[in-house]
């Protein structure tokens, strides 16, 4: 993911608490994702001491009025204009600016709420969502700049993998763009696109040693129906802006995406793919900050063509209950295996960024298999054996 959930895919824009219905309002068959109501909660001794331990690794976003003309303010190089720093916050705010009116147009008529964020500790992000438009059922688009000190098991998140790192405070730098696009028709297929640069310095306990960065991202299409033209295009777009790098970047990219959307406990991948990268610091900095771009700037091109296409289409409730069986999958791998998920709960991300990640509605149904033949099923055979589309 992985707004943004900076560290991997799905999550939006640094953040994650679990929401819940009252049981009255959910069906055998679908759930509605709402926010629970707060409620007072009687202090006791054990529940204070909780809250001093948690406030040393979460921090309380701070609302803002205005959009920042940078997020940098305070950190090391945070005037120069010609840092990796500062012009990737600037490539970010760009690709948000440009995606949110490409998809207000394409809507005809809705528009995106924005929240504008600080955080204490160093930082913030502009988090935009459009909901129940006439095309998009729920659209979040959030970037977020932060940095400050996170603990060892948020940085073991990050990395995805254990470490030799000590477990001492690691001062850190996180920067990303997030979006999930969850259309209405069940033919339009969900986008989920994520373009993060992070850096460590040394640990508290471990001065001296060197700074380490790396880029992270990718964009992915998950469709309830299989358009041939349409999952080509897209792969397509996404071919054509690795090339420009290196021709190895795409088979790569997209080996990784098949196997990092992978749904353990269901033995299928999320969608059809496209590309995912993470952890990469092993070609020119310059060069990787040009591909980050490129590949933010190919997501108006990979998926509003088939938008434009797919949106009017007339559907039955069986197709849309299909749609919603499938976000119900979506929902599952952000909860259970998303890597922006983990950091976000680790660092005490923005909440309401990261959930925009998931649809307004998903369903589940006890021991659904769809028709063998059907167009259902070679949908789910496609996810859980994964082709060359190109």
């Amino acid at each position: 993911m992985p707004c943004s959930s900076i560290v991997s895919a799905p999550s939006c824009a640094f953040p994650f608490r679990s929401t819940s219905a009252s049981t009255s309002s959910i069906t055998p068959t679908a759930i509605l994702l709402t926010k629970r109501t707060w409620k007072p909660r009687i202090e006791t001794a054990s529940l204070r001491k909780s809250v001093v331990r948690a406030t040393v690794s979460i921090e309380k976003e701070t609302p803002e009025a205005e959009r920042p003309e940078t997020f940098l303010r305070g950190v090391d190089e945070a005037h120069s204009s010609s840092s990796v720093r500062a012009r990737f916050e600037k490539m970010i705010r760009e690709a948000q600016d440009n995606v949110c009116s490409a998809l207000e147009a394409a809507d005809g008529g809705a528009q995106f709420k924005e929240d504008v964020w600080s955080r204490p500790g160093g930082g913030g992000g502009i988090s935009r969502v459009l909901q129940d438009g006439a095309v998009w059922e729920k659209a979040g688009v959030n970037v977020s700049v932060v940095y400050g000190v996170m603990p060892a098991d948020a940085y073991r998140a990050a990395k995805g993998a254990p470490t030799d790192q000590k477990p001492g405070p690691v001062p850190f730098f996180a920067a990303g763009i997030s979006s999930v696009l969850h259309p209405k028709n069940p033919f339009a297929p969900t986008l989920h696109f994520n373009y993060r640069y992070f850096e460590t310095d040394a640990p508290k306990d471990a001065p001296g040693a060197p700074r380490q960065w790396w880029f992270g991202g990718g964009t992915d299409l998950t469709p309830a129906y299989i358009f041939e033209e349409d999952v080509k295009h897209f792969h397509t777009v996404q071919k054509r802006a690795c090339d420009k790098f290196d021709p190895t970047f795409y088979p790569r990219f997209k080996k990784w995406c098949d196997d990092y959307f992978y749904i353990k406990h269901r033995g299928e991948r999320r969608g059809l793919g496209g590309i995912f990268f993470d952890d990469l610091n092993d070609y020119d900095q310059e060069m990787l900050l040009s591909f980050a771009t490129e590949c933010a700037n190919s997501v108006i091109p990979a998926y509003l063509p088939i938008i434009e296409k797919r949106k009017d289409l007339p559907f039955t409730e069986h197709q849309k209950a299909w749609q919603q069986l499938r976000r119900g999958r979506y929902v599952e791998f952000n909860l259970v295996y998303d890597r922006g998920t983990t950091f976000g709960l680790k660092t005490g991300g923005r909440i309401e960024s990261i959930l925009v990640s998931l649809p307004l509605t998903a369903r589940w149904e006890y021991d659904h298999k769809p028709e063998e033949g059907s167009e259902e099923w070679k949908l789910l055979d496609a996810c859980i054996n994964p082709k060359e589309w190109i």
